[in-house]
């Protein structure tokens, strides 16, 4: 499984946010643009707490295992690729959306003075503040998911079975 590139999410956070705020400029001039909800940061926030509430609990059952605790649950390989592919999937999504809502709210800066534009460039920063949350959680649970012999193929796949 490939790792995550930072320069992968960065490169789709900076194309949705120019494309956003093009788009975003375009709406306005026809009409008003569509507002940004409430509950994104919300939402972004809970993924984020589910990403990192997986990381540390995968993490602690790993610690448990190599101090041959006697209770220690074991970690299914099965569950931690699975995570692994949930936070990277999220980070994605991300990623996009931070670019959407960070586009929407550099557009909407220039209506500061309009409270209910105000009020969508706060929603719209909280947003991306909550999609950086979740692309932290999602990178620190694919570290911890990382398999030691990875990091002797210098991230070319895992190691081949003997």
């Amino acid at each position: 499984m490939k790792e995550l590139r930072i320069r992968v999410l960065a490169g789709v956070f900076v194309v949705a946010g120019i494309l956003s705020w093009a788009g975003a400029r375009l709406w306005n001039s026809v009409g008003s643009l569509p507002s940004v909800p409430v509950a994104a940061p919300i939402v972004l926030a809970l993924i984020a707490v589910v990403l990192a509430a997986t990381a540390l609990s995968i993490r602690a059952r790993l610690k448990a295992q190599r101090e041959r605790q006697p209770d220690a649950k074991g970690v299914d390989p099965l569950m931690a690729a699975r995570a692994v592919v949930f936070g990277q999937a999220s980070a994605l999504v991300a990623a996009l959306v931070a670019g959407m809502y960070g586009g929407t709210g550099v557009f909407l800066l220039e209506f500061l003075d309009i409270p209910a534009r105000r009020d969508q460039a706060i929603y719209a920063g909280f947003s991306v503040l909550a999609a950086l949350g979740v692309i932290a959680a999602a990178i620190f649970l694919e570290r911890v998911c990382k398999l030691p012999e990875d990091d002797d193929n210098n991230g070319q796949g895992a190691a081949p079975a003997a």
